[in-house]
């Protein structure tokens, strides 16, 4: 059986994070992934100024900011009820909004870490304790076993370390939704914003990436089993969202038409909810989670990636202090229960009441009748009056 210090369980934006963080701190981590290569699944992210905080504190931020993609200043909703048309504008955020390729930043956080820190091909199977060392060890579908002193599960909503953690599974919001790149080779011309239409049972959004490619989606409030049976053949998913298009403005239909096929990336709208964020047990021994493994929240904000940012600063921050430079590895377990104690500690407060806007917000998305809709307004009017406020939060130094 192999023995390793710190392991992080998945290799996206979380857990690639975190490393970086660990690294940064001075804390050797390894980080093992179910896949051949480093993930991008989703297309792109909104990147929030709280993300960039997060991503400046981690030293990648300027490196992305290189990338050409556009301030989106703006948010414009349009929406159509009763045959009329509605539009609202306000700010996207306190600052720029910038709509990154997801695998521009997952290539950014990796190319930062040491050679050798990403393994491949680990499929994480079960967590235990060992009697003897009160230590996890993690085994794997090809037969492999490892014993770590620190495990970090970033592995996602289906995460193996949530339910090592013996937290409930996540939930489904009832919906699809289909994410896509568009490539305008003479220009878009569309406004530096962020857009979404919502026109009957369909909502559409849009976010320029450069001044040549657009990041969109489309959310399926209420789908059927055929939908979810072609999650995974992306002609099938263009037609379909073609088809749930056919009515929104020329330019909408322009845009999926002629989109990326390959670029289709259709998943269920799965969260974790508030209440269990605000009482949850996030550690076990030396065992604790980040990202969509803690927090796993619906796309409403926008905020999810940059949550997993904050949570790989904060844990960065506060491993750092038990166990950095200039402390001998591996420290006594109670100094790292401590840690993680402290992290939680910092982490929950913020991420419920993400997860608690996230959550009303899907609600009211898909709420079909008008006294919910009501009361869901009343509920986010009466604790989000500042619908932005949370693009203001500093998650601190790392």
């Amino acid at each position: 059986m192999e023995e390793m210090d710190v392991v992080i369980v998945g290799g996206g934006v979380a857990g690639l994070g975190t490393s970086l963080a660990l690294h940064r701190k001075g804390i050797k981590s390894v980080v093992l992934e179910r896949a051949e290569r480093v993930r991008s699944e989703g297309a792109a992210l909104g990147v929030h100024p709280n993300g960039w905080r997060a991503l400046e504190e981690l030293g990648v931020a300027d490196k992305l900011r290189r990338s050409n993609s556009v301030p989106l200043h703006r948010f414009r909703s349009v929406f159509y009820e009763n045959g009329k048309r509605h539009e609202t504008v306000g700010p996207a955020a306190y600052g720029a909004v910038n709509c990154l390729k997801r695998n521009e930043l997952v290539k950014a956080l990796a190319e930062a870490l040491p050679e050798g820190t990403i393994r491949f091909g680990y499929g994480l199977v079960s967590a235990n304790i060992d009697e003897t060392s009160s230590f996890p060890i993690l085994r794997f579908k090809d037969g492999r076993s490892i014993r770590a002193k620190v495990v970090i599960g970033c592995d996602g909503s289906n995460s193996v370390i949530a339910d090592f953690l013996r937290m409930n599974p996540t939930r489904a919001f009832g919906s699809r939704a289909v994410r896509g790149f568009t490539s305008y080779p003479d220009g878009h011309g569309f406004q530096p914003e962020v857009v979404t239409m919502k026109m009957e049972n369909v909502l559409c959004g849009r976010l320029p990436v450069t001044d040549r490619l657009v990041f969109w989606f489309t959310y399926f409030p209420h789908y059927s089993q055929q939908e979810s049976e072609i999650s995974r053949d992306r002609e099938a998913i263009a037609e379909l969202t073609k088809g749930s298009t056919k009515d929104l403005p020329e330019e909408w239909r322009e845009m999926v038409k002629n989109c990326d096929v390959s670029s289709l990336y259709m998943s269920s709208i799965r969260y974790r909810p508030p209440w269990e964020i605000l009482v949850g047990k996030f550690r076990r021994g030396t065992v604790t989670v980040a990202g969509d493994a803690m927090h796993l929240m619906g796309p409403f904000l926008g905020q999810g990636g940059c949550a997993a940012l904050e949570d790989a600063v904060v844990l960065g921050r506060c491993l750092g202090k038990k166990l950095g430079q200039g402390h001998v590895f591996p420290p006594r377990k109670g100094m790292v229960e401590e840690a993680i104690d402290e992290y939680v500690r910092e982490r929950r407060k913020r991420v419920f009441a993400l997860s608690t806007q996230v959550y009303l917000t899907g609600k009211l998305v898909g709420a079909s009748s008008g006294v919910a809709k009501v009361m869901l307004l009343v509920l986010l009017m009466v604790l989000f009056y500042d619908q932005i406020r949370h693009t203001r939060y500093d998650c601190g130094k790392l």
